[in-house]
């Protein structure tokens, strides 16, 4: 899958629910835009735990100061 934007991604998935709540579509068509579906949403659980993770990098200072630590996402290949 490309690369997709975190709000566009959502905005497909919502779309895909609607579809799939109407039950309008024929069987066939109703896998397709679930498995379509499904991988949405691996992309968004994955960028939100990217997220998650750069937020938990931030480390409060004993001075009270903040400081914001490089995140590299495990998995991520260099090159």
């Amino acid at each position: 899958m490309a690369e997709k934007k975190f709000e566009k991604a959502m905005e497909r998935l919502e779309g895909i629910v609607e579809s799939l709540e109407k039950g309008d579509l024929p069987l066939e068509d109703s896998l397709k835009v679930f498995e379509e579906g499904m991988e949405l949403v691996n992309f968004c659980s994955r960028k939100l735990e990217e997220a998650e993770q750069k937020v938990t990098l931030l480390i409060q200072e004993g001075s009270g100061r903040v400081s914001q630590q490089p995140f590299e996402p495990e998995g991520k290949d260099e090159g």
